[in-house]
């Protein structure tokens, strides 16, 4: 709403009412023709024309009119509001309105001054009540301290900021409120539209789509009913509809003000469809929105054409990376990173992949089978959209891994995870899995959203842990336990990336979670040949050695890769430390250290470096 310049020789149409009305009202209280004021039926008739001038203009000639017309404010509250603007904007004005209470100040219009000026009770109660538009549209409030008459009426403030033409919003809206720019739907007026679905831009589009056209003032769930009048007021003043965002249910609160605010062209929208007990008592129409991926052509519009659609974004995916795309140098992997910070920062710690197959030491078979993992993920959109073949479940691979510890399990997934040149996220069980009920699945939905947009591999260390067998239900917890399982079941199906479950107690994990097993790989000990080469492999580089048995340490310690690993950073230590190259002496020193860790029985010739 734009303010305009009236010049001061013709007054605004609402300010010549307020005068006038106050004139007439005044003189009531006079004998004819006292305090210089015009004789009773000169006023009358000035207050004839005014209330026609009033009652006349257009919602395009003034900043008033246009705001009458936003609040479907005619008749008695048309001139209430007049009057009550005109007395706040002029302190002589709200002098002589408080001489019709018996005042000597200025002080707020009451109730029964507003009675006087408008021609009785029933025509005051018409403009203030509860059921008025100024009331309806949150305009004005009534402060009642004492009896009805000396109740005051107040103007919210940013009424006045409005006519005053400062655009600034109301301060009172819902932090995160924006103005959404439509176009025309059609639609001349809307029943209330209520649209729910998954994903966040899909619900907003298909409300906007389905509204009756124009701007939309889109907040998320206001707190109180403070709130909820400023929301209400904001889109009467700037004559916006309103769209709510909901996380939740809708408030009972917020169903009263859309039953009240009926001139506001209302959009609701959800995740999840509103219980029936919950809806308003108005006419309504209920959709569902898509939860389909960005297209080709959404990439295009939000990050230009020259950006190819490289992750599998969902529109809300796309509209938060498309924000953070300039503050990161236009680089689309890194301002979905930003988009995966901080769901998975808090729930998993990011790998960044540098091993290679040729860091593996396993059976060619072994390998093939990772391989194979990989090979699903680089053709799922041939297999499943060009040639078009189904599939049972969802698009993802799910992987077992199983062994003891340090046998390679996390660095196979990270040889894959390079290979496809995806990040690859180690899941932090004690930051997922809670004691409270309901928590843990709202963790794990947000680690599954957010690591579906960015292509990555969830690697879940001793997944036996969260994925075990569902137990005998035997009391309240048993049975929450037995939902995790099943939700996790639903949410693996849904996933389209690369799941790898981690275990050395494989007859641990849920049957449930076998048949859903892609690959199952099985990381034993290595034997001699294999634990030779990885000995080799971690000594490689520039580390300076002296005379070192490869062979001895291969065929007489039965250890894991990962434990040849501490060996050789702790003995690279102990050479530093006495300023020679690596030897035996330092190698099995080390060695020994480990097995004590393991508590494994020491045979101290195996150990003797002489």
């Amino acid at each position: 709403m734009t303010a305009v310049d009236v010049p001061a020789a013709a007054p605004e149409a609402f300010l010549r009412f307020a005068d006038a009305a106050l004139g007439a009202a005044l003189e009531a209280l006079e004998p004819t023709g006292a305090c210089g004021q015009p004789p009773r039926k000169a006023w009358d008739a000035e207050l004839q024309q005014a209330r026609i001038a009033l009652e006349g203009g257009s919602a395009q000639a003034s900043p008033f009119a246009s705001l009458c017309a936003n609040a479907h404010a005619n008749g008695s509250a048309r001139e209430l509001l007049a009057i009550v603007i005109a007395c706040e904007l002029d302190i002589a004005r709200s002098t002589r309105a408080a001489a019709l209470s018996g005042a000597h100040r200025p002080m707020r219009l009451t109730l029964g001054a507003a009675a006087a000026l408008l021609g009785g009770v029933p025509q005051c109660a018409q403009a203030a009540g509860p059921g008025s538009p100024l009331s309806r549209g949150a305009l004005i409030d009534v402060v009642q301290e004492g009896t009805w008459a000396t109740a005051e009426i107040a103007l919210a403030p940013s009424v006045l900021w409005a006519l005053a033409g400062d655009p600034t919003p109301d301060r009172g809206l819902p932090i995160g409120a924006w103005i959404l720019e439509t176009g025309p739907t059609g639609r001349s007026s809307a029943p209330v539209v209520f649209v729910s679905g998954a994903d966040r831009v899909r619900r907003r589009v298909l409300a906007a789509q389905n509204g009756p056209g124009g701007p939309l003032l889109v907040c998320p769930t206001p707190e109180s009913d403070a709130a909820w009048a400023a929301v209400v007021r904001e889109a009467t003043l700037t004559g916006c509809g309103v769209m709510i965002e909901l996380t939740a249910d809708l408030p009972p609160v917020g169903r009263r003000w859309i039953e009240r605010a009926a001139h506001v062209a209302w959009a609701v929208t959800s995740a999840t469809d509103l219980p029936l007990a919950d809806m308003p008592d108005r006419a309504r129409i209920e959709l569902l929105a898509s939860d389909e991926l960005a297209s080709d052509g959404e990439w295009q519009a939000a990050l230009g054409t020259e950006v190819a659609r490289s992750h599998r974004l969902t529109a809300h995916q796309l509209e938060l990376v498309a924000n953070a795309y300039p503050g990161v140098g236009n680089n689309i992997d890194l301002a979905v990173r930003r988009l995966l910070a901080g769901p998975l920062g808090t729930l998993a710690r990011r790998v960044r992949p540098t091993k290679t197959w040729s860091d593996l030491v396993l059976s060619d078979a072994k390998i093939d089978q990772l391989r194979t993992i990989a090979a699903r993920y680089r053709h799922a959109d041939t297999v499943y959209d060009s040639w078009g073949l189904a599939t049972a479940s969802g698009r993802g691979i799910v992987s077992l891994f199983t062994g003891p510890s340090g046998t390679g399990k996390t660095l196979a997934a990270e040889v894959v995870a390079t290979s496809l040149e995806l990040d690859m996220y180690r899941i932090d069980l004690s930051s997922v899995v809670s004691k409270y009920i309901g928590e843990t699945e709202q963790n794990l939905e947000k680690l599954f959203a957010a690591a579906s947009a960015g292509n990555s591999v969830l690697f879940f260390d001793e997944a036996d842990s969260l994925f075990g067998k569902r137990s005998e239900v035997k009391d309240g917890r048993d049975r929450y336990a037995n939902l995790e399982v099943s939700y996790l079941l639903q949410r693996l199906e849904n996933y389209d990336g690369i799941v790898v479950l981690a275990t050395n107690l494989p007859k641990n994990i849920d049957d449930a979670f076998l048949r859903r097993i892609h690959e199952i790989i099985d990381f034993t000990v290595p034997g001699p040949p294999e634990r030779r080469a990885i000995w080799a492999r971690h000594l490689a580089g520039g580390i300076p050695q002296d005379d070192l048995d490869l062979d001895y340490l291969a065929t007489t310690f039965e250890i894991t890769g990962g434990i040849i690993r501490n060996v050789v950073v702790s003995g690279a230590f102990r050479a530093a430390d006495d300023g020679r190259p690596l030897a035996m002496s330092h190698l099995l020193p080390a060695l020994a250290a480990e097995y004590r860790k393991l508590g494994r029985i020491i045979n101290v010739k195996d150990f003797d470096a002489s």
